[in-house]
């Protein structure tokens, strides 16, 4: 079981927001749900998915633990505690949400106590996000790179993160990008708009197109089903090397997201 290629983003959505963008994305064919403790959504995305009548079989579902239930002690009554919130048995996918601050856990207490709850089936497969290449090492020392299913980081093409991406890769972890449109920032990109007009497409239709092809997962999120309906066909469009060639060339190092007290050494 891989990490699904495209699916639904969650972040800064709460309340009536979420479960309409939920229950309209789970009409229109999304059945992969990407939310996290601090989100504050989760009773509202499980109270989505239990009104949209889809089977739970059907869905892929990801949550990740916040930085205060990262020890050995509080790690599982956290996950049983979202799990009750989401209304379900099982998650597909459990992310360390941030590597904990001031390395109060270690990595490997987190990913043993991850490992523990995968084996009572409270979730299916385990991963990490926002980690660096030393704390993806840490990981992989700790349960062995077979057992994480992804690293979710920020990624976009003007942030286009390639030490880690080629470094996890190289060791065998599939990368998640979030923040793929860079808050929007990279939709106004002449080069995008200019690929965009090409295959008579939109900019957040190729910029999502574009990380696919390079085999990353995306979890674009949306209030508005046109642009939920529009995020959805991206992974029909298939750009071709010039255009990623030059989507390549956009990078310019910008990264968006690095909250203070939780952002790690980023890897330069």
């Amino acid at each position: 079981m891989g990490v699904p290629a495209f699916g639904l983003g969650t972040y800064r959505l709460k309340d009536e927001a979420v479960i309409a963008s939920v229950k309209t994305a789970l009409e229109l064919g999304y059945r992969v749900v990407d939310t996290a403790q601090i989100y504050d959504n989760e009773a509202a995305v499980g109270q989505a998915i239990a009104e949209s009548g889809i089977a739970r079989s059907e869905l892929y579902l990801t949550t990740k633990i916040w930085t205060d239930n990262l020890s050995a002690d509080k790690l599982i009554p956290s996950l049983k505690e979202s799990l009750k919130k989401l209304r379900t048995d099982y998650v597909d996918l459990t992310l360390v949400h941030w590597p904990s601050p001031g390395k109060a856990v270690s990595v490997a207490e987190t990913m043993n106590a991850l490992m523990e709850a995968k084996a009572s089936g409270l979730t299916r497969e385990i991963g990490v996000s926002n980690f660096t290449i030393e704390l993806m090492q840490q990981a992989i020392d700790a349960v062995g790179a077979s057992n994480i299913a992804t690293n979710q980081i920020e990624l976009s093409p003007h942030f286009q993160n390639r030490r880690v991406v080629d470094w996890a890769k190289a060791h065998g972890i599939h990368i998640t990008s979030y923040m793929t449109l860079a808050y929007g920032k990279a939709l106004a990109d002449d080069v995008i708009g200019r690929i965009a007009e090409k295959h008579n497409a939109t900019p957040a239709q190729v910029i999502l197109a574009w990380a696919m092809a390079l085999d990353y997962s995306v979890i674009p999120s949306s209030t508005k089903r046109e642009n939920l309906q529009s995020n959805l066909q991206s992974r029909e469009l298939q750009l071709d090397e010039v255009d990623m060639a030059a989507i390549a060339e956009l990078d310019r190092n910008d990264r968006l997201v690095s909250p203070d007290g939780l952002a790690p050494q980023w890897d330069k």
